[in-house]
């Protein structure tokens, strides 16, 4: 299954059903009077934010919803069946908007969280509903009302505790391939992963938080250079960024270049993207030129230790897993 994280479709409610032009006829009651009931409601059309929904693929394929009608009244003064409505399960953290002005219309974030998007016509009145002490006997009904219809931009941004950020070739997929059960593709060249993924990591003592991997930044990525602008939308659910670095590219000379470059694209996509905290994490530690380059980054950074791990080798991701979950157990704190 592709993953796709935008849809542009249409819903269509119910009409609501006619009303009944009818008279009752039965022996010996020769006036029996009008008895058309009314018509049914047209179904709703609702988004529901389901957790087991993961992309908007579905609406690649099918991009025009429509509820049922609602059933015509009958004589008897029978209301019509109403339309049911029709259900949309969409991923938690699907933004809905208005294709035509972009107005967002409703962000559904928390499981069985509802959004009527189109309201089905009500409907029309039978003849009996006319009936007055001068008009005995009216012939006339309304129709039912028209439903809505609805030209809607489906935007996905995963919601994950912690998102990776870095460089291609950083190790994202790696190290969420290492500390949770996701298995992303791996390989040994940029733009590995053309994906975001998800995964469930386990500190051990402590509550189980979600990591989304990131596909690799680079510069430019606000403007769409490389994948970035396709994905740095779903940065902005996350909670708080865990910055992976290449120890073994980093540049002696310029050993906080690569940590500007995924930081200024942060800030030109968008501003509050940059001050979200992060813990910044040195990759690749297993290697003697990320040995090397991480002392570099370490002497010029000014923020206290950075951690440092090895992906490849597991090396301080027990620490790493820990540290995550203090950090997040931090911000809730600081949230309450």
């Amino acid at each position: 299954m592709r993953f796709i994280d935008e849809a542009t479709i249409t819903v269509c409610s119910g009409n609501g059903g006619r009303g009944c032009l009818s008279f009752r006829r039965e022996k010996f009651i020769p006036r029996g009077g009008p008895d058309g009931g009314d018509g049914g409601k047209g179904g709703d059309v609702i988004f529901q934010a389901s957790p087991d929904k993961r992309t908007l693929y579905r609406f690649r394929h099918q991009t025009v919803f429509k509820a049922p009608h609602g059933a015509p009244g009958q004589g008897r003064q029978k209301t019509g069946r109403s339309g049911s409505s029709l259900f949309i399960p969409v991923p938690l953290g699907t933004l809905i908007k208005d294709a035509t002005t972009g107005e967002l219309l409703a962000d559904l974030v928390d499981p069985g969280q509802e959004y009527i998007a189109a309201r089905g016509g009500r409907g029309g009145r039978g003849n009996a509903r006319f009936k007055t002490s001068t008009n005995r006997a009216p012939r006339y009904t309304q129709p039912g009302e028209e439903g809505q219809t609805c030209n809607l931009h489906l935007e996905l941004k995963l919601l994950a505790d912690v998102g990776l950020i870095g460089l291609p070739n950083a190790g994202k997929s790696t190290l969420i391939s290492a500390i949770s059960a996701a298995r992303p593709k791996i390989g040994d060249y940029p733009f590995t992963t053309l994906v975001p993924s998800l995964g469930v990591v386990d500190p051990g003592d402590g509550e189980t938080y979600v990591v989304a991997d990131i596909p690799g930044l680079i510069e430019g990525a606000h403007q769409g250079a490389g994948l970035g602008i396709q994905f740095l939308r779903h940065v902005e659910r996350t909670r708080f960024l865990l910055h992976l670095i290449d120890a073994s590219a980093i540049d002696p000379g310029a050993p906080l270049a690569s940590y500007a470059t995924i930081n200024n694209e942060l800030a030109r996509y968008n501003p509050r993207l940059a001050q979200k905290p992060q813990m910044v994490v040195l990759n690749k530690l297993d290697l003697p030129e990320g040995r090397i380059g991480a002392e570099a980054f370490a002497a010029a950074w000014q923020q206290g230790p950075p951690v440092r791990i090895s992906a490849a080798t597991h090396k301080g991701l027990d620490r790493l897993r820990k540290l995550l979950a203090q950090r997040l157990s931090q911000h809730h704190a600081t949230q309450a």
